[in-house]
């Protein structure tokens, strides 16, 4: 590149024009293949392929003189000659030969390096009645004791109120680091009168929604912190007979602001047929109140949609939560200790709790933040951008007095903000499709009376080719009873002939025998 890069410098300076322009493009050429071979020289040598580079350097030389034929060719004059290098240069410079590994497929590993040095931040919050091992089951999920005797679970704590506790860990697991925040409601459904026990939830996660708005307003936003709850985990009593109208109305307010996925506690209490039956109950109810609980998404990959369909038929997760570690044949797992045996937690045919580890972490914990922060979050964003528009459009300035030329001073955002814009547009875009549902419920109602008309007319045609058939039938049967007839008189005009020749050659043989008696 150094010998390149001297020539076309050379070019710029004018030196060419000392010489032929002939002996200018071969020089140019001549070093910029001078050095081209030796990097191929030198990449085929390491590949131990001395004929491959043999053959290059034939084909290059080929290359350069028909490029010197064609300049001989083209440079008839002085003036014209000399302005015929540049594209020669240029034209040498477009060739590329590419061959082996370019590393732009690197780009995956940069994004990876990049995600795992600035970490990753995940918000669980859990709800649920007390006593239904929610710490427990935080524990067992991150196989870590994030509640502990140091920091007891809220379950644990002597004080219940219905107030918002969050706890922070930073986890790290093979170098990545993950900051977690587990929000908890102790005291949630524990008291007599529940009403409105759910407000202060609304509350906490609508506050970090909007922390979230004010740093993403700000003119400096190079790392925003994300505390957004990304997923509820709603912990259901294992009761067996449905959902309790509180479950019913705490997932009513809250499915449109919050991921949620539905959990059955301590499904260790149930036989199977019970947790399945106590599922099928869930979803009805669910279906029926009409609550939207997290959907998975759609995939390209066969065996990733085979993985969510098995994941989404243990919807909702019925699981069992244990700190304690226990040997069983031989292995070490954690488990609960009965009687009748052991409770392997990390056992599918026991409980769906590695179906739900699977599904939080390994799965589709990113898919829960872009749903939070394309979904959740958009709408509340959206709600409160027009709340304020709507807020500061009110506010004006006070009355004037009489005589005075001043008017009401009112906070304008142009003739048409973005909001309303955006429902003039959608109400445009519903009044179109109106339109067109309805020419096109005139075309179908046309296209059905023609085709009602043809049928009759088919019917009618039908009809009449039946009657002409019927006619055609009765015409043959009474042939057919005349020929008959006809027959049947024949035959018996024939056999009173055969009888009668029967008869007479009778009689002949008697005269015969009688006159055979005379003589």
């Amino acid at each position: 590149m150094a010998h390149t890069r001297a020539a076309r410098e050379a070019f710029l300076r004018g030196e060419h024009l000392n010489s032929t322009p002939h002996a200018a493009a071969e020089k140019l050429i001549g070093n910029h293949a001078n050095h081209v071979p030796a990097m191929k020289s030198e990449h085929k040598a390491e590949n131990g392929n001395g004929t491959a580079k043999e053959t290059f350097k034939e084909k290059l030389q080929e290359k350069i003189q028909e490029r010197n034929s064609k300049l001989k060719k083209e440079g008839t004059n002085g003036d014209s000659a000399a302005a015929t290098p540049a594209p020669a240069m240029t034209t040498a410079n477009t060739v590329r030969l590419i061959e082996g590994y370019v590393g732009f497929a690197n780009l995956p590993d940069q994004v990876y390096r990049k995600a795992v040095k600035r970490g990753f931040e995940f918000s669980l919050m859990v709800v649920g009645e007390s006593g239904l091992g929610k710490s427990t089951f935080i524990n067992s999920l991150f196989l870590t004791d994030i509640y502990n005797e140091k920091n007891p679970g809220p379950s644990l704590r002597v004080k219940k109120t219905l107030k918002v506790e969050t706890t922070s860990s930073l986890l790290v697991e093979k170098g990545v680091n993950l900051k977690l925040t587990i929000v908890d409601t102790p005291g949630f459904g524990d008291f007599v009168d529940n009403t409105n026990c759910w407000q202060p939830i609304i509350d906490c996660i609508e506050q970090r929604y909007n922390e979230y708005l004010n740093e993403e307003s700000k003119v400096s936003r190079k790392t925003i912190p994300d505390y957004r709850i990304h997923c509820c985990l709603y912990f259901i009593a294992p009761t067996g007979h449905g959902l309790k109208p509180l479950d019913v109305e705490f997932m009513k307010k809250l499915h449109d602001k919050v991921n949620i996925i539905p959990v059955i506690a301590k499904a260790d209490t149930m036989t199977p047929e019970e947790i399945r039956e106590f599922k099928r109950t869930i979803l009805n109810e669910i279906r029926q109140n009409k609550i939207q609980i997290y959907e998975f998404p759609d995939c390209d990959d066969e065996e990733e949609n085979k993985v969510n369909k098995q994941l989404k038929e243990k919807v909702p997760f019925a699981i069992v939560g244990s700190n304690c570690i226990m040997e069983v044949n031989g292995k070490q797992v954690r488990g609960r200790q009965y009687p009748w045996g052991v409770v392997d937690i990390e056992n599918m045919q026991h409980c769906d709790f590695l179906a739900l580890r699977t599904m939080l972490i390994r799965r589709h914990m990113h898919d829960l933040k872009d749903v939070t922060h394309n979904v959740h979050y958009e709408n509340f964003r959206y709600r409160k951008l027009l709340a304020s528009v709507s807020s500061d459009k009110g506010k004006t300035a006070p009355n004037n007095e009489a005589g005075s030329s001043e008017r009401p001073i009112s906070i304008d955002f142009g003739d048409r903000n973005p909001l309303q814009q955006l429902q003039e547009e959608r109400e445009e875009h519903e009044r179109r499709l109106k339109k067109m549902e309805q020419e096109m419920e005139q075309v179908f109602e046309m296209k059905v009376k023609e085709k009602e008309l043809k049928l009759r007319e088919s019917e009618q045609d039908l009809e009449k080719r039946r009657l002409a058939l019927m006619s055609t039938l009765d015409q043959q049967e009474k042939e057919t009873e005349e020929k008959r007839k006809q027959f049947e008189d024949e035959k018996r005009v024939w056999e009173e002939q055969q009888d009668e020749l029967r008869r007479r050659s009778l009689e002949t043989q008697d005269k015969k025998k009688e006159k055979k008696k005379l003589f």
